[in-house]
């Protein structure tokens, strides 16, 4: 599937979803979503220590990486893997740092986006990357989390 149609979709999956964070300023949305990032870089570091599977983190930050580019109005590219290997869970926590760092300059009103805008794009890199490399059928693991999501607001059919 293509990136495009991956935002898309997350889009309106936000709409009908997280309604509660699409009415946050697109600033405080990004500030929620890097917590979400350093979130996601914990359970990283806790390894086999950690209660969720490593797909599940890679959903749940493929997910918020897509809805930060929405935020940001940026075009993700369609990742192109030309590596056996994985890369470093420590190359996440880099670039959920890089991320972090955008956040906390918007409160001093340095420049910010770029900064956010390469450190999404890298993150959105490593779990493609990550994902392909060991097998992982991202789109079939969205598809799945969604379905979760949308089960979990009280005023959800079937709830």
């Amino acid at each position: 599937m293509e990136m495009k149609e991956r935002q898309q979709l997350q889009y309106e999956h936000d709409l009908r979803n997280h309604f509660d964070i699409l009415s946050l300023s697109r600033l405080d949305r990004l500030k929620h979503y890097g917590l979400h990032f350093a979130k996601y870089a914990g359970r990283l570091a806790r390894g086999d220590a950690e209660a969720k599977s490593r797909n599940e983190t890679l959903v749940d930050a493929f997910l918020v990486a897509l809805s930060a580019a929405n935020a940001l109005n940026q075009k993700l590219q369609n990742a192109e893997v030309d590596t056996e290997d994985a890369p470093s869970d420590l190359a996440f926590t880099d670039h959920a740092g890089r991320f972090a760092d955008a956040c906390e300059k918007i409160d001093h009103l340095e420049e910010f986006r770029s900064i956010a805008l390469d450190a999404n794009a890298a993150i959105t890199d490593w779990i493609v990357r990550n994902a392909t490399v060991r097998g992982v059928d991202l789109d079939a693991l969205v598809d799945e989390r969604r379905k979760q999501l949308a089960q979990r607001a009280v005023y959800a059919p079937g709830s």
